[in-house]
This record gives structure tokens, sequence and C-alpha cells, in this order.
């Protein structure tokens, strides 16, 4: 199905999708059937809409105005040329296209430098970003560890009893944090029978298919998980770790993720627009990748990061923790993973990172989404994209964005 599809003819503007008072039905999406909202192309808008398609709950921005940022637009960007992981000669604005990209901002030294918006988004649309949910619960982890409220060195079920029975029973907090835990999980989308396609169905993501008798909330799900494997040897990107994160943080404070995510972040940040969250049925956030929010203000977000938490006139997150993140965690326990496109990287706290020679570290989604942060270039750069292809590493994504986003950064530089 993917191969006919392009940047341009699966635009949903260009479609037509859901316009007009009500739409056509051959034009409408929804969440199930012919033309659902979970099925590409129909991603494209749906992407922009998660509000429209399934239950969430506010993450709100408060009464104060929004952060500045400083806008210097540059028309050199979209000519930078690069050589994908394949050998493959595009410029930036190719890759763009390449992508599926949705919209991208790019910010060197705090200023705006590049900016589009593309498909169904505009700058006051929250975009779902998938998986880079998980690095704000790592970010907010990490903090109640810097405060003493969380141990990272105990189990996990001295917080959340619950867990007793399951594979977390006797890992540690950090393991959960790095996603070392060894736990029978698998994280394959393309796997009807992976573990995956259940927690959809218990966080909300879907609804559950005709006969099923599994389980419907998040924390049901995750007390079913059995231990593989021994904690601590190998770190394996597995959602399931974010959820059981986010359940402790939450036992912790006694707040739900939406309002510690506002709290400590969104309203400190400035943020234009309030974000949101998808909740499951008995209304917990899905943390593992259900958060959407406005391209500026993921920006924003990531532009906080490389200033080390201090951001919009005030110390957002302690410079340690920020620090703690971005040196990562050990390469040789990643390398097990197999990611042959982030070889020499690591995974420290729900944040993808490199140990290039620009320290860059990255919040990452399934369908291209980044928050791609390098201190020794002064730059960020904040995307979301709906790519056909959902896939963490070893994918077409990481072959042409990683290569992209070097040369931006050599680009910007040289001045």
């Amino acid at each position: 199905m993917t191969n006919k599809w392009n940047a341009q003819n699966s635009d949903p503007a260009a479609r037509g999708l859901m316009m007009g008072f009500p739409p056509p039905p051959e034009l409408r999406v929804g969440a199930e059937g012919d033309i659902s909202g979970s099925s590409f192309p129909q991603t494209r808008w749906a992407f922009s809409h998660q509000r429209e398609l399934k239950a969430t709950v506010n993450v709100r921005r408060g009464p104060a105005p929004a952060s500045p940022l400083p806008r210097k637009l540059r028309e050199d960007i979209d000519g930078v040329s690069f050589t994908t992981m394949d050998g493959e000669q595009m410029t930036w604005a190719q890759s763009l296209d390449a992508m599926f990209t949705d919209g991208i901002v790019i910010l060197h030294r705090g200023t705006v430098v590049y900016e589009t918006f593309r498909g169904a988004l505009t700058p006051e649309l929250p975009h779902i970003a998938f998986s880079m949910t998980k690095s704000f619960v790592g970010l907010i982890a990490g903090m109640l560890a810097h405060e003493g409220a969380i141990d990272p060195s105990a189990p996990a079920a001295s917080y959340v009893p619950e867990l007793e029975g399951s594979a977390f029973v006797d890992a540690t907090v950090r393991h959960v944090m790095d996603m070392t835990v060894g736990v029978k999980y698998s994280e394959v989308y393309t796997d009807p029978a992976a573990e995956v396609r259940t927690y959809g169905v218990a966080a909300g993501y879907g609804k559950p298919p005709e006969g099923y008798a599994g389980p419907r909330s998040i924390v049901d799900f995750l007390r079913t998980l059995k231990k593989q494997g021994e904690h601590g040897e190998a770190f394996a990107y597995k959602t399931c770790n974010t959820e059981v994160l986010a359940w402790i943080v939450q036992r912790v404070t006694g707040k739900p993720m939406a309002e510690l995510i506002s709290e400590r972040i969104w309203r400190k940040i400035g943020a234009e627009e309030d974000a949101n969250i998808i909740v499951d049925p008995v209304g917990m956030a899905a943390c593992g990748g259900g958060m959407s929010l406005c391209l500026r203000d993921l920006a924003r977000f990531g532009e906080m990061m490389r200033n080390r938490g201090a951001f919009n006139g005030q110390e957002i997150v302690p410079g340690v923790v920020v620090d703690d993140f971005a040196r990562g965690a050990k390469p040789e326990d990643f390398a097990k993973a197999g990611y042959t496109t982030m070889q020499g990287w690591s995974y420290r706290g729900q944040w993808w990172v490199s140990h290039n020679n620009l320290g860059a570290y990255t919040a990452r989604g399934i369908h291209g989404q980044a928050c791609w942060i390098a201190p020794a270039a002064e730059l960020v750069i904040a995307r979301f994209a709906s790519h056909p292809v959902a896939a963490n590493g070893n994918s077409v994504l990481d072959k042409v964005s990683l290569p992209a986003y070097a040369a931006v950064a050599a680009h910007l530089m040289r001045e």
C-alpha cells in the first residue's frame, strides 16, 4: 500500500479529508472502518486530531502569556545536502518529503531559523507525539529522583505493590527507567500476536477486537506481564517500562500525569497551547505514547533541555538532571538491541543518546516524531511526521533523518 503514496498525494488537505458540513462518507476519518484514523494515509489527518477520535485529558498551559520565540528565518537550509545511510544524495527539502513531514521547527541559539507546517498540521493544532511522551515521563521521574521522592535503586514494587507477581516485582526503578527489565513483551507492531497490540487496546488507542477477553486498562495489562531473562543485562525497547514508571510517578506524587506535566513543565516553559494525553478506559494517561502537543511548544521544550533545564527566565529542571540524561548509559548494553542505524548510542531515563561529537540526544516517536537536541551545535530540531512505517530503529526514518540533522548542524556551525 505504501509504495503508491508520497508526501503530495497523501496530503489530507489535497485529498479533502474531513472537509464539508458534514464531510461526505468517503472523506470521513473515524476510529474504525475503511477510512480508519489508524491506517495510512488517513493518519496524516488523524495524527493532528486525536481529541476528535479518542478520550483525552488536558495538559493546561495556564494563564500566563506564551514565552517568546525569536525568529530569523533562513533561506539556505532547504538546499543543505547530505548522504543517507543507504548512500543516496538528498537535500534537506527532499528529506522532508521523504519523511512525510507534517511540521518542523529548527532553533539555532534559541532563534527560529526554519519552520514549515504541512498536511493537516497548523501552528495551533496539537500533533500526537507517540513515544516522545516517554521522555516527558522520564524527565519528571528524574526530577523526583533528584528531590529524593524516588530512589532509583529501590524495587519498583516498593512503590506499586500491585506489581507483585509480574515481571517487575524484582526490577529496580533504574531498570525500568533505562529499559533494562527482563520482561516478555514484543514491540513488533506488525505482529498481531505481539504484546504491544494488547497494550494498545488496554491503553485506549483502539477498540478491542471481537471476542476480546484481555485486560481493559493499562494497570491490568502490566500485571499480566511475565519475566523473561534477567534485569540489568541489556537494553530492550519496550513501552511497558514507561507505563510502570508512570504508575510509580503518579503513585508517589498522588497526581495524574497530565497535572504533573502541566505544573512542572508546560506552565513554566510558557507554552502557546494546551497539550493533551490519551486516557485508558479507567482514566489513566497513556504515558507510553499518548501525548499530543503543538510543534512550537515542542521546540520550547527542546530549548529548555538544551539549556540544561533553564528557560523562560527560570530553572525548570535542575541542570544535573539534564546532564544525567545527556551523558547516557552504557553503549554496550544498548548494542544488544541490534539497532544498526544507531551504533554507539545508549538509552538513559527514557531518552536516546547518540554519544556523538555534537553531544546529541533525542526524544523519538515511531512515525518520525523527534525532538533532537545538539548542545555543541546550539541546535534543536522539533519534528512531527506521519511516515507510513512505524519503527524505532533500523528503518528508513533513521537512515534519512539522522544524516539530515547532522548536515544541518554542520551547516549552521560554520558561522
